[in-house]
């Protein structure tokens, strides 16, 4: 067998950060997988089309470069996922009111335009927080914050403390915590869908994943073998539509791939 150590989807740690992905960050993962969304993204410009349809195409605002992961990428899905803070200027602010303060704000920072607003991403050890910032909201100003009303509110409440009480960065130290069941999960999906994407056979896949010595009892019915065929399965259908329930867009119609909405 040939060595596979050299194949990009071979390492496991390079895939770590998967395990600390919220489903908008998720479906950016399969999304910019998937072959015809990386051709629309080498087509753009020359297209007889406005950009944005071949955006809204895939849920997305804008095209995003597909050789962005989700650390450094900024995709802004359409329509917006529940979750996202909207923030406003409090057009009746009392004297105590808590200022939009930038750079007091928890964690790493990662600010873009989606062609309509500023979008701002914050993340920390466990957390995750997405605001969409109205214009005319200014450094140092009172604010008003808004969620969708049908947006599931549990777990919002500690984000929300955090975003309105913070002074200081997130600390340099931060204990870790086990990864859950479907991290993991998602993990092994996008490894075992890149080195589908390659080219590589179940077994291979097998090895990168779980290591040649668990591999060796490999037969044509084994368990392993089985689970190995439903990861990659399950890769495929997230990248090829699955992964707009992650970004909460709504499905497509019975029978349609992302790749052939609204082609002729």
């Amino acid at each position: 067998m040939a060595d596979r150590g050299t194949e990009p989807w071979y390492p496991t740690a390079a895939y770590l950060y998967v395990l600390h992905l919220d489903g908008p960050a998720l479906a950016w993962e399969y999304l910019r997988r998937h072959p015809e969304y990386r051709l629309d993204w080498l087509r753009r410009g020359r297209r007889p089309q406005p950009a944005h349809q071949a955006a809204h195409r895939w849920g997305l605002r804008l095209l995003e470069d597909p050789e962005l992961d989700a650390r450094d990428a900024h995709p802004a899905w359409f329509p917006d996922h529940d979750g996202v803070l909207q923030l406003y200027p409090d057009a009746d602010p009392p004297m105590d009111a808590i200022v939009f303060a930038f750079w007091s704000l928890p964690g790493s920072k990662c600010l873009s335009h989606d062609g309509k607003r500023l979008m701002l991403v914050l993340r920390w050890p466990g957390y995750s927080l997405r605001l969409a910032i109205a214009p005319g909201l200014a450094d140092g100003m009172a604010f008003a914050y808004a969620i969708r009303a049908c947006a599931q509110l549990q777990g919002l409440n500690a984000m929300l403390q955090k975003l309105a009480t913070a002074a200081d960065a997130t600390p340099a130290a931060a204990a870790s915590v086990r990864p859950s069941l479907s991290a993991l999960q998602e993990l092994h999906t996008l490894q075992a869908l890149d080195a589908a994407l390659a080219g590589a056979s179940l077994r291979e896949i097998a090895d990168g994943l779980f290591g040649e010595d668990a591999a060796a009892d490999w037969y044509s019915d084994g368990g392993l073998r089985s689970k190995v065929r439903r990861l990659v399965q399950r890769g495929d259908a997230l990248m090829r539509g699955g992964y707009r329930r992650l970004a909460q867009l709504p499905p497509l119609e019975k029978g349609r791939s992302a790749s052939s909405a609204d082609r002729p």
